[in-house]
């Protein structure tokens, strides 16, 4: 666990179910485009409660890590950051995050990323960490560029949203 400011980072825990399935219903609309897998596997109490299973399982696992941002005083779910896509030949892995609308804007995922870089690198040996966002997405490219990523390269055709165009996805990376 990482406290700083008014929040705290833990890896995911079962007992996350219900306030992992209220960010994600509250927040439906906001997730649907980049986040449209976790939000549908969290639609339900019942899927919450299998997706932290299964999500703590692949933590133990290190198959792929996901951490909660939680706010400090009412000990509210904010937020998610995932380390996925993890290729532990290379060294690799890739970071996802959303975060509540109510909390956005306030450099908070910014300040999860760096400690988790810390962690990544740290603790779990990886050599190049990547962030890949929309070029539309405004506040993820600024936790990437605020972060010392640095753009890489277009990926054309990279990501699709549910029911939308293929999406040009643009590709940072940090290296240790």
């Amino acid at each position: 666990m990482i406290e700083f400011d008014k929040y705290k980072i833990e890896k995911i825990r079962k007992q996350d179910a219900k306030e992992l399935n209220q960010l994600m219903v509250l927040n439906k609309e906001r997730f649907k485009t980049y986040f449209p897998k976790t939000l549908y596997q969290n639609l339900t109490l019942e899927a919450s409660i299998k997706f932290t299973q299964e999500k703590t399982i692949q933590f133990a696992t290190k198959e792929e890590f996901l951490f909660t941002v939680k706010e400090l005083t009412y000990k509210q779910l904010i937020g998610l950051v995932f380390i996925k896509e993890l290729d532990w030949t290379k060294g690799q892995g890739e970071f996802a995050y959303c975060i509540d609308a109510d909390f956005q804007r306030k450099g908070i995922i910014s300040s999860v990323i760096d400690k988790l870089v810390a962690y990544a690198f740290d603790n779990l040996g990886l050599k190049t960490l990547q962030i890949i966002v929309n070029k539309d997405n405004f506040g993820s490219v600024k936790v990437a560029e605020k972060c010392n990523f640095i753009w890489q390269k277009t990926l054309l055709k990279e990501f699709t949203p549910p029911n939308a165009s293929p999406l040009d996805m643009e590709l940072y990376e940090l290296y240790n």
